[in-house]
C-alpha cells in the first residue's frame, strides 16, 4: 500500500470496529479495488501521480465503468487529499453507506 492507502486503511479499520465492514485490496471481476465496502457496494480508489496520465485515465474509466454495470459505486480519492483532509475523506466515504445501528455518531454519514 501507499503511505495515503495505508492512512486511509488505518482510518477504516477505526470505522470497522463500529459497524463499517471495509476490505483492502478486494478483488471484483478482473480487477482489485484499493478498498471495498461489500454491503453498501462501495468502492474507494486511491490515486496517486500515476493515475493522471492519458493510458492510466482510460484503464481507470474502463476499470469504473464495469464495477458501475455491476452495480458498485466507485469513489476516487487523490493521495494529496488523503494527506490534506482524511476527515473530510472519511466522513466523505461514510456518508455514502448506510450506518450500523449502533454506530457512534462519530461516525455516523451525515444526512
Amino acid at each position: 500500500m501507499t503511505k495515503a492507502e495505508f492512512a486511509l486503511w488505518l482510518r477504516l479499520r477505526e470505522a470497522n470496529a463500529h459497524g463499517f465492514k471495509f476490505r483492502r485490496q478486494h478483488p471484483i471481476g478482473a480487477y482489485i479495488a484499493d478498498f471495498a465496502h461489500i454491503r453498501g457496494k462501495l468502492v474507494v480508489e486511491v490515486d496517486g501521480a500515476t493515475h493522471w496520465t492519458q493510458d492510466q485515465l482510460i484503464h481507470d474509466r474502463r476499470r469504473d465503468d464495469f464495477l458501475r454495470k455491476e452495480g458498485w459505486t466507485v469513489l476516487r480519492v487523490a493521495n494529496q487529499t488523503i494527506f490534506e483532509n482524511i476527515d473530510g475523506v472519511v466522513e466523505q466515504i461514510l456518508r455514502r453507506l448506510t450506518p450500523h445501528p449502533e454506530t457512534p455518531t462519530r461516525f455516523r454519514p451525515l444526512p
